[in-house]
């Protein structure tokens, strides 16, 4: 095992490591995102579908965040285990965990994909797709299609940490990339050509995500740093339950997001029926499409921000593996700063180009009724994107130290008691208003409690440096 691959993290200047990890790793989280963002796109434009095919799409995208959810679970915690154990000069852990995550992914997309094809009716209409006739329609044919695909989807998307743990960012993004240009290629195909419609753009991701999946396979038998046995492929409690200990951060903040997206879709469902616009059959789905939409938008925003601190992973677990304090403390600050400057980017978007925005997803085929909502919604749920972006950084930061507990708690209070309960609560006296005041309400409260940690952090890793120093 050429363990020396990795010695640069301890050495290399953190700017420099930052850009080299950072960005293949934002690079491949952005391509990601542009599986759903690209069919989104692709649907609003199509006038047979419009805001129907818009509302289905965001029915059915919490839903493929449950897989991505416990794919990035195993994938990061994979990632952080390996960055440790190498660290620690421990080889064979680090093997170990990756044979354990291969497998462990295999068996958890197999079993996601029969739950979805044998209960997608009720569970499309949990996530608010009964809103009107035709955006069930939409969102159950869009459903069986993008299930279809769950288990090379969540392998890619598991695998591509564990290939950067291994010393391969660049590949991890370029496999990425791959599978996003051939869905790019084949959506407007199969939408405008074949008017295949929601089956068209499922059909199209699905065949991206297979080569995604492909590619990662290839690469795993031509790993750089770990060298895989038959043996690390037997399921270990002594392996899985630390690695998926260290996953749980990533799994929380994406599952969380599906609980909060299905107490919004519902509320919106609710409250949009008591609006005297929107309560209109014919006007019924442009609230769910809408906030769809504004989700695709911070998910790009955070796709950066998870990128730039999961990136760094591999960088901070082998520093902290080693015992060099001053240099996490170092990479932590500039994540911050550099988290902060991409919120403060996106805010100055939201606020000042939210019909730029909204053009981009087919604005000009719809009511007036729908520009005017998607203007509020941007300005309003995103107005403290900024602590957003802080916040996530500091969660995958403290994941990436081994302190799994404390990052989970985070994770927990933002997205569950805050995210899901203002989104529940905040509607029954503002009324669909309340949807869109839940996001930067939650973000604030979390904001305070997040700069409580982040100091107590600093402190720490200051008293670690002194002690080892002595």
């Amino acid at each position: 095992m050429e363990q020396n691959n990795q010695s640069c993290l301890a050495t290399e200047k953190i700017g420099k490591l930052m850009g080299k990890y950072a960005v293949p790793c934002i690079i491949s989280l952005l391509v990601g995102a542009l599986y759903n963002i690209v069919d989104q796109i692709f649907i609003a434009n199509a006038d047979y579908l419009g805001s129907y095919g818009n509302a289905a799409n965001t029915v059915v995208f919490p839903l493929t965040v449950v897989a991505l959810a416990i794919a990035v679970m195993i994938g990061d915690g994979c990632c952080a285990f390996v960055s440790l154990s190498l660290g620690r000069n421990k080889p064979d852990d680090a093997s170990r965990s990756m044979g354990n995550a291969i497998l462990l992914t295999v068996i958890a997309s197999i079993v996601l994909t029969a739950i979805y094809l044998l209960f997608s009716k009720q569970i499309v209409a949990m996530f608010g797709g009964t809103v009107n006739e035709e955006t069930f329609h939409h969102s159950k044919e869009y459903f069986f299609w993008i299930s279809l695909g769950i288990p090379f989807y969540m392998f890619g998307q598991a695998m591509n940490p564990v290939i950067r743990a291994d010393g391969s960012p660049k590949f991890a993004m370029e496999s990425t990339l791959a599978g996003a240009i051939i869905n790019i290629i084949l959506d407007p195909i199969f939408i405008f050509v074949f008017k295949w419609g929601m089956m068209g753009a499922a059909v199209s991701t699905v065949i991206g995500q297979i080569a995604t999946a492909v590619l990662a396979i290839w690469y795993l038998c031509h790993t750089k740093v770990i060298n895989l046995s038959k043996e690390d492929f037997k399921l270990k409690a002594k392996i899985l339950c630390p690695t998926l200990a260290l996953g749980i951060c990533s799994f929380l903040s994406q599952i969380s997001l599906v609980a909060a997206m299905a107490a919004i879709n519902n509320m919106i469902r609710k409250y949009g029926a008591l609006d005297a616009v929107f309560g209109e059959e014919q006007y019924a789905q442009i609230p769910m499409a809408v906030v769809g939409i504004v989700m695709k938008f911070f998910q790009i925003v955070i796709s950066i921000v998870v990128g730039m601190a999961a990136g760094c992973i591999p960088i901070v677990g082998f520093n902290m593996g080693a015992g060099l304090n001053d240099r996490v403390k170092k990479l932590f600050t500039g994540l911050l700063i550099a988290e902060a400057c991409v919120g403060a980017a996106a805010l100055l978007i939201v606020e000042f180009l939210p019909m730029r925005l909204i053009g981009i997803f087919g604005a000009a085929n719809e009511s007036i009724y729908y520009t005017d909502f998607a203007v509020k919604a941007f300005r309003i749920y995103l107005c403290m994107i900024v602590f957003a972006c802080i916040n996530k950084a500091a969660f995958i930061f403290l994941q990436a130290m081994g302190k799994a507990a404390v990052s989970s708690m985070l994770s927990m209070v933002r997205e569950i008691i805050f995210g899901v309960g203002f989104a529940l609560l905040l509607p029954v006296f503002f009324g669909l208003d309340g949807v869109l005041y839940s996001m930067p309400v939650s973000d604030i409260l979390t904001a305070v409690i997040s700069g409580i940690v982040i100091v107590m952090t600093y402190r720490q890793l200051k008293q670690n440096d002194a002690m080892t120093n002595r």
